[in-house]
C-alpha cells in the first residue's frame, strides 16, 4: 500500500510541476504537429467578417485599451 501512495504522490508532483510550467510560459496549447498555425491558418473559420459576439468583444477590448492608455497618461509617478 505504501508503494501505491508513493507512486501516486510522485505522479501528482510531476503533474503539478508541468501545470506550473505551462501557466508561467503562457503558451497556447498545440498538438505535436503545431496545430493550425503551422500550416498558415490564423483562425478555424473562413468567415469574411467576425460574428456579433466577436465584434462586441473587440469593441470592449478597444474601450478598455483607451481607458488604460488614458490612465497611463494621467498616472502620477
Amino acid at each position: 500500500m505504501s508503494t501505491f501512495i508513493l507512486a501516486f504522490a510522485f505522479f501528482l508532483v510531476v503533474v503539478l510541476a508541468m501545470a506550473v510550467g505551462y501557466i508561467f510560459q503562457q503558451k497556447s496549447i498545440s498538438g505535436s504537429c503545431g496545430g493550425l498555425g503551422s500550416i498558415g491558418i490564423d483562425k478555424a473559420c473562413d468567415c469574411p467578417e467576425p460574428c456579433d459576439r466577436k465584434k462586441a468583444r473587440m469593441e470592449r477590448e478597444q474601450v478598455r485599451e483607451k481607458k488604460l492608455a488614458e490612465w497611463k497618461q494621467n498616472q502620477i509617478l
